[in-house]
């Protein structure tokens, strides 16, 4: 059993890649961190060292303090956030609690783009329908929860990432691309080492809409007409990926708690 100022790894797994997860502080050492160059998903790596910035940064937002064990640094920080107000726990084992959590995914650390201006930056082409919503929904959720996207004009996406030091995505060119049959989705699980179940179930989808062959999944037709609708709501892109992260985080909680639940009518059970 946690204390009550700590979450285990298990009880984290089922936050991350939700809208209710929590700010993940990274504060392993430089040594630490240098043996062991992986993230957990949407983590954020800070000094240990200047927690009255980190108080300031966080806004009061629930935290997790995540060291290498979960012993005197990550304790440490979270009773110092704690009287400041910030409601922080401790990551129950620390990063080696999480490894050896089965299932739970680890970022590469050096796959990750730097950052702009605090976040990282991503371009894509303009007008979105499926997977240009669906790999923001992606990147905010496991990757950078303060990711930032722009939509350009398709001849556009490689000059104007070149110009503001971005990530294209989901173009010719791209590293994060449509890779043979499979979506940009798929790519962005691949190099960032997000191949979960819940996820991979999800991708299916996405790729049977995006690329046309429904015969893939039997969800498909439905995200490709909710998408379409969704496109025909919003001119600007951004407002659209909005409102369109919802359906996201539906779908991925279809795929992770609810993809074996079907659903009839009959007069009986009126």
């Amino acid at each position: 059993m946690s204390a009550p100022n700590q979450i285990t790894p298990k009880q984290l797994l089922r936050l991350i890649g939700t809208p209710d997860c929590p700010r993940l502080i990274d504060i392993r050492t430089p040594e630490d961190f240098a043996s062991d160059p992986f993230l957990i998903p949407a983590s954020e790596r800070f000094d240990h060292t200047d927690p009255q910035a980190l108080s300031t940064a966080l806004r009061g937002d629930r935290t997790v303090i995540i060291c290498q064990k979960g012993k005197k640094l990550s304790q440490g920080l979270a009773s110092f956030l704690q009287g400041a107000q910030v409601p922080a726990e401790v990551l129950q084992g620390g990063m080696f609690g999480w490894r050896d959590l089965d299932g739970a995914p680890r970022v590469p650390a050096a796959a990750l783009p730097a950052s702009f201006q605090g976040a990282t930056l991503w371009v894509m082409r303009q007008r979105p329908k499926i997977d240009r919503i669906a790999c923001p929904w992606l990147i905010r959720r496991f990757l950078d929860r303060c990711a930032r996207f722009l939509f350009v004009a398709p001849g556009e996406v490689i000059a104007a990432a070149e110009h503001f030091g971005a990530t294209p995505i989901d173009v010719p060119g791209a590293v994060l691309s449509h890779r043979g049959n499979r979506c940009s989705f798929d790519a962005i699980l691949e190099d960032f080492a997000l191949e979960t179940d819940p996820l991979r179930r999800m991708a299916e989808v996405i790729r049977a809409a995006d690329t046309n062959r429904h015969d893939l999944h039997p969800a498909a037709a439905g995200l490709l007409a909710i998408s379409v609708g969704l496109s025909r709501q919003y001119r600007n892109d951004h407002e659209q990926l909005n409102a369109g992260l919802g359906l996201y985080d539906a779908l991925y909680r279809w795929a992770r708690d609810g993809f074996e639940e079907g659903h009839d009518w009959s007069e009986e059970r009126v």
